[in-house]
């Protein structure tokens, strides 16, 4: 702002002396506020730098390769431990259906017959259950004595001839008399 600007508007002399005196105290008063907020900023970017630098100072003689190199082997082994952990699961799964399966289908000998199937095949199939039934079906089909038997009576005897009952009875009666014994009382 100039006084020609503001004669020209039609102020007095006295008037633009009045206005010059205003302006100013304003002008200062931004002034020492900028001053101010300045020196504040200075201080806090002169902390800042500071605490920056001693922060610096602890990887001095720090190789960033042999970290970033340390950092790639530690993930390495990571996922090599996720692998090592999902193949154990995977395993306890299998023999954990495979043993189910076995104890289903009435097995006596689950070592038995699990040395019978192609458990290579069986760990990689895509439907394991399934494919464990149907394998030990056809383990069955050979090896039944391995599985318990759903036959009505298991194994039945019967008499394939020989002597009368009566001459076992006289046999009986030679062999007390043999031994000292007193004869059979009828229990009839």
């Amino acid at each position: 702002m100039k006084t020609e600007e503001l004669t020209a508007i039609g102020l007095s002399e006295e008037q633009i002396t009045k206005v010059f005196e205003l302006n100013g105290k304003d002008v200062n008063a931004a002034k020492e506020a900028g001053k101010t907020s300045r020196d504040e900023e200075v201080k806090n970017l002169t902390d800042q730098l500071t605490t920056t630098k001693d922060a610096l100072k602890a990887f001095d003689g720090v190789d960033p390769e042999a970290l970033n190199s340390e950092i790639q082997s530690l993930n390495q082994k990571l996922q090599e431990k996720d692998q090592e952990w999902a193949a154990k699961l995977a395993e306890r799964d299998f023999n954990d259906t495979l043993s189910e399966a076995i104890t289903k289908s009435g097995g006596k000998n689950a070592k038995a017959i699990a040395a019978l199937m192609d458990l290579k095949t069986l760990r990689e199939s895509k439907n394991q259950r399934e494919d464990i039934d149907k394998a030990i079906e056809e383990v069955k089909k050979d090896n039944d004595y391995l599985f318990n038997s759903n036959e009505p009576i298991n194994n039945p005897v019967a008499k394939t001839g020989g002597k009368k009952p009566e001459d076992s009875a006289a046999k009986r009666e030679a062999a007390r008399k043999a031994m000292g014994l007193p004869p059979e009382e009828d229990k009839k």
